[in-house]
């Protein structure tokens, strides 16, 4: 007859403890955010990118050839195509370089880091160091801009700094909206300096 000293039955009950503790676990949690993703690829990458926006002035005919106008040129490293998601959208991962015409041919140009064209909306996310410059010296920098292309309309809530050398102004503040053309500026918390010309008497 065999005889289990107390060291051995210890032995084996830790032995079973630790199995059960193994077998017994399982992964409940739910992920959420980032952890729950699914990894996604673009459907298509350009490297090199250059992308002209033309537009007629003429409805275009089947056989006919009308001269048309460009109104901006896009060019960027690299672009990754997401149009084949649910929410479609084009992701500039190392920077783009944008110059837009106005309607007299005066070109401005933007510059950024990081850009996103959300297809749907036609909202494009500017991000990293974004600098806008008109063709007339009005330069605007902020970490991030917003472009609707539908209404032709820019705005940020990120902190920027906007100079205008036609009125000798440098401002600074967070959030600005405005048009294409910078006529119409709403600023929204500003400060900065200007210089107001005295009249002679």
């Amino acid at each position: 007859m065999t005889q289990f000293t107390g060291n051995k039955i210890y032995n084996i009950a830790a032995v079973f403890s630790v199995a059960m503790f193994f077998l017994s676990c399982s992964d409940n949690y739910k992920r959420v955010g980032e952890e729950a993703g699914e990894p996604i690829f673009p459907q298509g990458v350009a490297q090199n990118f250059v992308l002209t926006y033309t537009e007629t002035a003429a409805e275009l005919k089947s056989e006919g050839v009308e001269p048309s106008k460009i109104i901006a040129v896009l060019t960027s490293p690299i672009s990754e195509d997401f149009d084949n998601l649910r929410f479609p959208h084009k992701t500039f991962p190392k920077g783009l370089y944008v110059e837009y015409f106005d309607k007299e041919n005066n070109k401005s140009t933007i510059t950024a880091d990081y850009g996103i064209l959300y297809s749907s909306t036609n909202l494009i996310d500017l991000q990293g160091n974004v600098i806008l410059e008109t063709h007339d010296g009005k330069r605007l920098v902020t970490p991030q801009l917003y472009y609707d292309q539908v209404n032709e309309w820019i705005f940020t809530q990120a902190p920027f700094q906007y100079t205008n050398p036609e009125d000798g102004t440098i401002m600074d503040g967070e959030g600005m909206d405005f048009n294409k053309e910078f006529s119409v500026l709403e600023a929204h918390k500003t400060t900065g300096l200007m210089l107001i010309k005295e009249e002679d008497k």
